[in-house]
């Protein structure tokens, strides 16, 4: 597993998340992840619903379907969840993420999400509670991967499911890939480490669930980078708000700006790859 050579502080990661709080949403939407890309031509904010409505699909998500959403952010995904009338439960880190989500109504004639700001390592919730879970981009933030994943299991009853979204090292990264592209992506990104596909399957499969699908998405996501890349350049140049960002030295989150630039050339050469796994606890 790749991971940055200095160790962040304690709350870096829900810290990152609110400081960053408008860029985000700006920039994404209320999905903070990679889109889909099916065709090439979809907007951001269609690729990353499309995402989201694949992981719902994936996860069995329907009427009265018990779901927690590992790291929900603004809380995109579970209120869709919510809106095909499941009871869902959304866990993030940040105050400010978890705020937002909180403001959206409840889908009608559905239950509005519970948010909860609480770490998935530590997250209190009842064994077999849930008949589907899911994780989209969340897990590399956690340093605990292994308890990610047995956390996954526990919560889920026999023949729950568990869909997993995840940033992930390429088999073999070259050393000047991962000196100037993955570890500065870990770093200023505030991830934990981005295991390789084989790790993410083995941290599954340790875990007692059954791995039924595993995919490599990176070429159907990576157009992400290259649409967000065009929205803050023309912010740049157009908004003295995010000039002024990045020359606020007060800023600590400022360089995750120039990641964007890292993340486009990790899809190019291959050093980054984006995996999706569906398991199943037995039963």
């Amino acid at each position: 597993m790749i991971v940055p050579r200095t160790p962040f502080a304690p709350h870096a990661v829900d810290g990152h998340y609110d400081e960053l709080d408008a860029f985000y949403r700006e920039v994404w939407g209320e999905h903070v992840h990679h889109g889909l890309f099916e065709t090439g031509r979809e907007s951001v904010e269609d690729a990353t619903e499309a995402l989201a409505l694949w992981v719902l699909n994936a996860a069995g998500v329907g009427e009265g379907t018990r779901a927690v959403d590992v790291g929900c952010g603004y809380g995109g995904t579970a209120h869709l969840g919510a809106a095909r009338g499941a009871l869902v439960t959304g866990l993030t880190l940040s105050e400010a993420q978890a705020a937002v989500a909180r403001q959206r109504p409840a889908p009608p004639g559905g239950t509005a999400p519970t948010v909860l700001v609480r770490n998935w390592l530590a997250n209190d919730l009842p064994d077999g509670a849930f008949d589907a879970a899911w994780a989209v981009e969340s897990t590399t933030h956690m340093p605990d991967r292994p308890r990610v994943f047995t956390e996954a299991a526990r919560v889920l009853r026999p023949g729950g499911r568990f869909v997993l979204c995840v940033w992930m090292a390429g088999p073999s990264p070259r050393e000047w890939e991962v000196r100037h592209l993955l570890e500065p992506i870990c770093r200023e990104g505030r991830l934990a480490g981005l295991g390789t596909a084989a790790e993410n399957l083995g941290w599954l499969r340790d875990a007692g669930l059954e791995v039924e699908r595993e995919e490599d998405w990176s070429r159907a996501v990576a157009p992400t980078w290259t649409r967000v890349a065009r929205r803050v350049a023309r912010g740049l140049l157009a908004d003295a708000r995010y000039r002024g960002y990045l020359r606020d030295a007060s800023q600590r989150d400022r360089a995750f700006v120039w990641t964007i630039l890292r993340l486009v050339l990790a899809y190019r050469t291959g050093a980054m790859r984006y995996g999706v796994f569906v398991a199943r606890k037995p039963g």
